[in-house]
């Protein structure tokens, strides 16, 4: 028996052996995870203190860099070059966020495969097949061209590599461990592929088939109706109505027809081309708020600016702290991991902000080829060669890559498509994020900027994503400018797909920079942005036809037009505001009409707590949840039956055009449900709508109770990156807001950086963001700033004047040496 038990075990601990030392499918083998001389357990950090001093050598430097830390772990650099102040925030941005970094760039330049094997291909796939690499290699080009771009390129990831190279296999950040990789060197042109990724998040998307689809199923008519180029509703544009328009407008193209579907109907498909990427569902809420007030409405003397950003909220979060100080600047803010400068921030005499334009200046071209060959396609009355870009990706645990081949067109990548008669049709995509350019110097000029002029000359070499970039300064000015690479276009050119024969239909060059729309000072006496309409239809170019719904926008400009003797902590309140205008605006016109038809118990119990709401979204409110689930339900009830179609990709009326037609149209036969044999009313589908609610929540959580309430039904979370490692992400929040609230919290999105910066001889700032500065779980800074967030507070920001500045929340120094 001892023998058996003897065998036993020491067959287990072989088995044991054997299974920890090899990898199984995706994962890695865990033996090393587990090791305590290499594995998990040597990545628990402590905190900083002020007796802690660390010493950096390296051969890269050119003199000395000081960085002292603050006790958030936010790091404060003091170089006396560029390029060591580069080389600085490289490497302590690294030091906290390597793997951050590596992840973001890989899904960028498509090379996730390489280290999580064929699982990730077909997003691999999509960022080549989208020309990521291809804008990245234009960017970089020029980048490298100007000295300031390449002194922070250069210094930047020569810091990031520095401290790659100090890495031993113990001290690599816990995701390489648990996911069987190593940190590899980082190349400049890594941050084009951080950029290329940001624009791709806020420009990268097209619902131009879908509209298509419409035009050709209802007709010109209807789509003009249902689908207005400036809302019906309500709006508060970013540029306040009748703002003067300065300028000779320089000429634009004029609109040709559009073609019918048969007019660049494909030849022979032969498989060569990539299938056209599933549209991603435009995110509401994805974008963010802004805002500046003048010096007469503060209790300051200066203007105040704030802004708070909304991005998917992720652990490590999008953004980084960091002071940057050198000879020629003194600035603090966030920065992106893998970009170097501050990107939203404040300096001795200016700040400065960013939120979302989203402009459409992503467009699909229906591309019509000679033959199965596809080797040239009619344009301008001719043939052209088609280009093929050859792309390569290597695969985890094979031999050979993948070979891609990517068929160009001057307008872009060609992808396939079938539609609903089975014809596979081709489109060219033309987007801003292929555009070549020079952003970085924007945000460079940002950093060192002292005044408004030097605010605008900074934004003059901004390609994309297209942002409106709030502005303050001690001169007491104020100022936003709708601002990006705008393509001269002709009214609604890309609102359908274009005709990729005709050159009318091409991008014709770009409206001036002069001539975007921007204001200062206006009488007002604040500006702001919450991604709403950039302009009135005055504005004589066009940039867009739909927009973010109005909401957040109206709720801002009105709370900032009552404000006076404001400060820092009146524009925090303001962004944190719960209150819910779409609220206001519809539900007293449905609250009368299930007041005139009484139901059930549960009806009724439903129908007083909206009566009783105050129309805030609260973290407890019943009633938000009961609202906010029936405009869900109520739109589809309105729209399902004629823009749901398992044939056609169609687009669906906004929420704007259906509150108008609701209060202003209720015969409108959009009301009737044409898949059942009555025709229902407006009335009917209003009280139907609020019956299926109510039985939708209850089904769900049961009958009306404290369950009910709406942080626990909107469930807003916060995951690690990794998005499967469910221990690194955080507690569930309990938080208000939603989508269409100024506290723009959703499940998975919402203010990613709130931002406070009082102007002045000393400016005061405030900012945090939901999680902390390190990547690293074992960190005590990885959750440090999340608890103040949710409760909607902001840490003071630590600015200091120079390395010898003292501050009692100084904690740690770093010193980096020339070898």
């Amino acid at each position: 028996m001892k023998f058996v038990k003897f065998f036993v075990t020491a067959l287990l601990t072989v088995l044991m052996v054997y299974a920890l030392s090899r990898p199984w499918g995706p994962a890695p083998a865990m033996g090393a995870f587990l090791s305590p001389y290499t594995g998990f357990w040597q990545n628990w950090e402590k905190k900083y203190t002020a007796s802690d001093e660390f010493v950096i050598a390296s051969d890269s430097l050119r003199e000395e860099v000081v960085v002292r830390f603050d006790d958030t772990g936010v790091p404060h650099i003091f170089a006396q070059n560029d390029y060591d102040l580069y080389f600085a925030q490289g490497y302590v941005t690294a030091k906290d966020r390597l793997w951050q970094m590596d992840l973001q760039t890989r899904a960028a330049s498509g090379r996730l495969s390489e280290v999580l094997g064929s699982g990730t291909l077909k997003i691999d796939e999509q960022s080549r097949q989208l020309g990521m690499n291809f804008g990245a290699e234009a960017n970089f080009e020029i980048a490298m061209s100007d000295p300031r771009s390449r002194e922070a390129l250069l210094g930047y990831a020569a810091g990031i590599n520095a401290y790659i190279n100090n890495l031993k296999p113990k001290d690599y950040p816990v995701e390489f461990k648990l996911l069987g990789y190593h940190p590899t060197i980082w190349k400049p042109i890594y941050t084009m592929y951080m950029m290329e990724q940001m624009t791709l998040n806020l420009a990268g998307r097209s619902n131009d088939i879908n509209m298509t689809n419409v035009l050709a199923e209802y007709g010109k008519d209807i789509v003009a109706d249902l689908f207005p180029d400036y809302p019906k509703f309500e709006e508060s544009p970013i540029i306040p109505i009748g703002t003067p328009w300065n300028f000779d407008k320089v000429p634009t193209p004029i609109a040709t027809p559009i073609l019918e579907q048969s007019d660049t109907s494909a030849a022979v498909f032969n498989g060569n081309i990539a299938p056209l990427m599933e549209g991603t569902p435009k995110i509401e809420g994805l974008g963010s708020n802004n805002w500046a007030i003048s010096a007469e409405k503060s209790n300051t003397g200066y203007p105040i600016l704030a802004n708070d950003p909304h991005l998917e909220l992720t652990l490590p979060s999008i953004w980084y702290q960091v002071q940057l100080h050198s000879p020629n600047m003194n600035v603090c803010g966030v920065s992106l991991p893998g970009v170097p400068s501050v990107i939203i921030g404040f300096n001795q005499n200016i700040a400065w902000g960013v939120t979302n334009v989203d402009a459409d200046v992503y467009d699909l071209y229906k591309i019509k080829f000679k033959d199965s060959t596809m080797a040239e396609y009619w344009h301008d009355n001719q043939w052209k060669h088609t280009q093929i870009r050859e792309e390569r990706i290597q695969i985890k645990g094979e031999v050979d890559p993948k070979i891609l081949k990517i068929t160009y067109t001057h307008h872009g990548p060609v992808f396939s498509k079938t539609d609903a008669d089975n014809n596979t049709n081709f489109y060219a995509s033309k987007w801003i994020g292929r555009e070549p350019g020079n952003s970085f110097l924007t945000f460079y000029g940002l950093n060192i900027a002292k005044n408004f002029e030097e605010y605008r000359e900074a934004l003059r070499n901004y390609v994309g994503p297209a942002q409106n970039f709030i502005f303050a300064d001690n001169a007491k000015d104020i100022a936003i400018t709708v601002n990006g690479k705008f393509p001269l276009k002709y009214k609604n050119q890309g609102k359908f797909v274009l005709d990729g024969t005709n050159p009318t239909d091409d991008w014709q060059g770009w409206i001036p920079f002069e001539q975007n729309p921007f204001v200062k000072n206006p009488e007002r006496g604040f500006v702001s942005s919450a991604n709403q309409s950039s302009t009135d239809p005055s504005y004589p170019y066009y940039l867009n036809w739909s927009f973010a719904p109005s909401e957040r926008g109206v709720r801002i400009n009105e709370r900032l037009a009552k404000m006076t003797n404001a400060n820092a902590d009146s524009l925090r309140h303001l962004q944190n505001d719960n209150f819910s205008v779409m609220a206001r605006s519809i539900l007293p016109f449905m609250l009368d009409i299930l007041r005139d038809n009484p139901g059930t118990s549960t009806y009724n119990a439903g129908f007083k707590i909206l009566s009783d709401w105050d129309m805030v979204n609260s973290p407890e409110s019943i009633a938000a949840t009961i609202f906010e689930t029936w405009m869900q339900v109520l739109l589809k009830a309105i729209w399902k039956d004629e823009f749901s179609s398992k044939s056609l990709e169609l687009a669906m009326p906004s929420r704007d055009r259906t509150f108008f037609m609701l209060i202003n149209e209720p015969d409108a036969k959009w009301f009737d449900n044409v898949t059942t044999p009555q025709v229902e009313t407006m009335p009917q589908i209003v009280l139907s709508s609020f019956s299926a609610t109510l039985d939708t929540l209850i089904a769900r959580h049961g009958n009306i109770s404290p369950a009910w309430q709406w942080s626990d039904i909107k469930e807003a979370e916060i995951r690690h990156l990794s998005s499967q490692i469910k221990p690194f992400n955080a507690p569930k929040l309990k938080t208000g807001g939603g989508a269409s609230i100024v506290n723009a919290i959703t499940k998975t999105h919402g203010p990613s950086w709130r931002m406070v910066v009082e102007l002045g001889a000393e400016p005061k700032a405030f900012g945090i963001y939901p999680g902390g500065q390190s990547g690293n779980p074992g960190s005590p800074y990885y959750l440090n700033m999340l608890d103040k967030w949710e409760k909607g507070e902001l840490n003071e920001l630590v600015f200091l004047k120079d390395k010898e500045d003292s501050n009692v929340r100084l904690t740690s120094k770093m010193i980096f040496k020339k070898n």
